[in-house]
């Protein structure tokens, strides 16, 4: 039976990007993650000891995410690899960093990145 765990939205403000001033003064970021696992033990036993604890993940997600990068593919790709490393029973993962209001000249919600493995 495959679960899938969505934290949808996590807000963070973070130091990411390529320019100087985007790495002193910062942006908010949203953070969107999708973790698909074997949910058929936790399923069962109702013990959280069992399952993909996504309290855990977020808690590990926003530590990640307090270490500077310049690309926002770098920053999904720490998330991947952390969450690989971190929760062995993970099948499948994608994660989508977007940065809000980015320096690009002009008015912008969002620019996005998503990663998959």
């Amino acid at each position: 039976m495959k679960g899938i765990i969505e934290l949808e939205g996590l807000e963070f403000y973070g130091y990411h990007g390529c320019f100087v001033e985007e790495q002193v003064v910062g942006n908010k970021f949203i953070v969107s993650v999708r973790m698909e696992y074997n949910a058929e033990k936790p399923a069962a036993s109702d013990a959280i000891a069992d399952a993909l604890n996504y309290q855990r993940a977020y808690e590990m997600i926003q530590e990640e995410f307090k270490i500077k990068s310049h690309l926002l593919e770098h920053v999904a790709q720490r998330l991947l690899d952390m969450l690989y490393a971190k929760f062995p029973e993970l099948e499948h993962a994608t994660v989508k960093v977007s940065k809000m209001n980015p320096p690009m000249g002009g008015q912008i919600e969002k620019v996005s990145l998503t990663l998959s493995r």
